[in-house]
């Protein structure tokens, strides 16, 4: 049994610390394979390393006939402003690179498609008191979100095309070691408010990126996508994966704080955040059908993210500073 995963960021390598427990081969396929992440989040793992573009149906075709691969783990994209910063760019990569995928699937015969889409799919000028469930209307305007829900579409018209089995997890905004190529600025930024926080150094944030936001931790994400790729098929195939809690993001350093206490943040000159959430997302599927909630508190996820930053850096971090947010 194989699977291929395509992009070895965060969510595919948080995945993998899982599938390495079970007899599965793993196949990272990414245009730049980070191969020295890869080495520091799964050490001694037994994983292959493809070199390739998810724009090329010819290569991806390739790799999964190759490989004879049975899973898909798809999270190969760009987030956010790099898709707004070139957008036709974005648009490719984004939604015709899904296609690709979907079209490789369908050519090599790949049983099962794990699909990672995002809480941003969902179209929050809408009733702002509604619960966010799977049911909640898809496309915000913006770019990024409508890729998102475009990619949706083309995964349920080509499941119900051709048949494959699929498994759609729309994530609240991740928080875990990464190295956060694909342009994730929620991840980064809390990075950064940690990487900070042990050097003794000042977080300095734009505030548009000061927003309320749901978050969950990488490795109950890894859980849930392990999750996914396993379970027997069901009728419902689409499951949000959060904690369901919006949290300001005077909350959020303050739960950075509980574990590092010398954060200081100073939030810089700007336009105030375009649209901050206003409702958590829904996870009672997940849980009645997957079987998965989240087992990190906020305080234990960023406990656990603190040892792997220090065993990232190779030696204890300690910083001197008392710290509070401030603007300037």
């Amino acid at each position: 049994m194989t699977t291929l995963i395509t992009g070895s960021g965060l969510v595919g390598t948080s995945f993998a610390q899982f599938a390495v427990r079970r007899d599965v081969r793993l196949v990272f396929y990414d245009v730049r394979p980070h191969g020295e992440y890869l080495r520091r989040k799964l050490p001694g793992a037994d994983v292959e390393f493809v070199q390739g573009d998810i724009l090329d149906l010819p290569a991806l075709l390739h790799a999964m006939t190759a490989h004879r691969v049975d899973t898909v783990v798809h999270t190969a994209g760009l987030v956010g402003n790099k898709v707004a910063d070139a957008p036709y760019t974005g648009i490719r990569i984004n939604v015709m690179g899904t296609i690709n995928v979907l079209e490789a699937v369908r050519l090599a015969g790949v049983r099962r498609l794990v699909h990672i889409s995002s809480l941003s799919v969902y179209d929050q000028r809408r009733d702002p008191t509604a619960p966010l469930s799977e049911d909640f209307p898809r496309g915000e305007g913006r770019l990024y979100d409508n890729t998102k829900a475009a990619k949706e579409l083309m995964v349920e018209a080509y499941q119900r095309l051709y048949g494959f089995e699929v498994i759609v997890l729309r994530l609240a905004k991740l928080y875990g070691l990464g190295h956060f190529q694909g342009g994730s600025a929620g991840g980064r930024l809390i990075q950064t408010l940690v990487e900070c926080g042990l050097r003794g150094e000042v977080a300095r944030v734009p505030r548009p990126l000061t927003t309320d936001f749901e978050y969950v931790y990488a490795k109950d994400v890894g859980r849930a996508v392990d999750i996914a790729a396993t379970i027997p098929p069901s009728a419902e195939t689409c499951f949000n994966i959060g904690t369901g809690e919006v949290l300001t993001f005077d909350q959020l350093t303050g739960a950075i704080r509980e574990v590092v206490p010398e954060l200081e943040v100073e939030i810089l000159p700007g336009p105030p955040p375009a649209v901050p959430m206003k409702q958590p997302i829904d996870c009672s599927r997940a849980r009645d059908l997957l079987g998965w909630e989240p087992r990190y508190t906020m305080d234990e996820g960023f406990r656990d993210y603190l040892a792997d930053l220090r065993d990232a850096a190779g030696e204890p971090i300690h910083s001197p500073k008392s710290s509070r947010n401030r603007s300037i």
